[in-house]
């Protein structure tokens, strides 16, 4: 069996996207930090998102040289959208990708990057939710490391299917926008498992469902 972990970062308010769903704020320059998540998106055996998140990164991991690259190509992908791989894959205009071109620096070769060919292998769940949930966490393997976006996670969130939150709080208040948990019915109660602040303000929250 496999866990899912929802890897997610957050303002200290609380929103995981302002409410234009951009994210300009989780953009840092803390290398520690960066190196953590590294590590730990590195301990997955697969990547899940929604159709809109799925499609911003394939049109940006395959040719990155960013320090995220190596696993966010070499990890297998599953996506949950009801439309085909091929449409998911030539989509025109992808909301916020410039933004984070602009803010990744200049992390891009002409040249596919080893594993880059993986996202055009992507798994499309195109099923019920929670039963192509239970079906990856059925499976033998490192956790399963779900990336958002805002709606995707809040359905997962909503739903009861994850086993743990990696919530990385960034140093910042936005004072408005797209909250991970405006969904529940009633308050879910989080055991604090581990947490680790790093140089530039952001600290790493580790929850399981109490």
């Amino acid at each position: 069996m496999r866990e899912l972990i929802l890897k997610m970062s957050t303002s200290v308010d609380g929103f995981v996207s302002d409410l234009n769903g951009t994210n300009r704020w989780m953009f840092g320059a803390d290398q520690e930090a960066k190196a953590w998540g590294v590590e730990y998106i590195w301990n997955a055996s697969l990547h899940i998102m929604g159709s809109r998140s799925f499609h911003g990164m394939a049109a940006w991991w395959p040719t990155s040289t960013d320090q995220f690259a190596p696993p966010m190509n070499q990890i297998p992908k599953a996506v949950f959208s009801r439309q085909g791989l091929t449409d998911l894959m030539t989509a025109d205009t992808v909301p916020g990708l410039d933004e984070a071109r602009a803010h990744a620096g200049t992390t891009q070769s002409a040249e596919l990057q080893p594993g880059g060919e993986s996202w055009a292998e992507a798994y499309v769940a195109s099923g019920d939710l929670a039963e192509e949930i239970a079906k990856l966490k059925a499976q033998e393997g490192k956790p399963i490391i779900a990336h958002g976006g805002a709606s995707f996670a809040r359905s997962l969130v909503t739903l009861g299917l994850v086993d743990q939150f990696a919530l990385i709080v960034a140093p910042v208040a936005l004072g408005k926008g797209l909250s991970l948990f405006s969904e529940l019915t009633e308050p879910m109660r989080l055991k604090l498992t581990s947490s680790k602040a790093f140089p530039g303000g952001a600290v790493a929250q580790i929850y399981r469902p109490a």
